[in-house]
């Protein structure tokens, strides 16, 4: 028999990034480079800002689907560090692309954006975050993005 995962809501982080810098046409096609200017997460045990340390390193598919690889670090109102890593797939069609860029609002349903997450943390009270898997349900914003977290149970 198998087991179906049941999910925890965590958190919601909103991040904006700097302006893009970009390899083009590089060996493995166009990598996306983003830094994080500013943050803030919001959740039912923890609360505080993202650290402008860390960023989106994109690598921008030939078939123009993206491969993300995002770090960067949390500090919760307590004063407590959280690295923050995350690997996942954000897929859209050209035009719908070309919307989120422009800035213009893009229902999340008409892009895929999952990742897989993990964090680290010496707090006690925030321990059990270091021993569970986590998947975020991201949104496009026109400068950075938001994601929504949740605790694979």
């Amino acid at each position: 028999m198998t087991q179906s995962p049941s999910l925890q809501f965590k958190m919601r982080i909103a991040v904006e990034f700097d302006a893009p810098l970009a390899i083009v046409d590089g060996p493995l096609w166009t990598r996306r480079i983003l830094h994080v200017a500013s943050g803030k997460f919001d959740g039912p045990e923890l609360q505080g800002n993202v650290l402008s340390v860390g960023g989106d390193w994109v690598l921008v598919r030939r078939d123009g689907s993206a491969e993300l690889d995002i770090r960067f670090a949390l500090k919760t109102v307590e004063d407590e560090l959280v690295y923050f890593r995350s690997t996942g797939l954000f897929v859209a069609s050209d035009a719908v692309a070309t919307r989120i860029r422009s800035g213009e609002h893009v229902a999340p349903d008409e892009y895929y954006f999952r990742t897989s997450i993990l964090f680290e943390t010496a707090s006690k009270r925030l321990g059990h975050l270091n021993h569970a898997l986590h998947v975020g349900v991201g949104q496009r914003t026109a400068t950075g993005m938001i994601t929504d977290v949740f605790a694979v149970l």
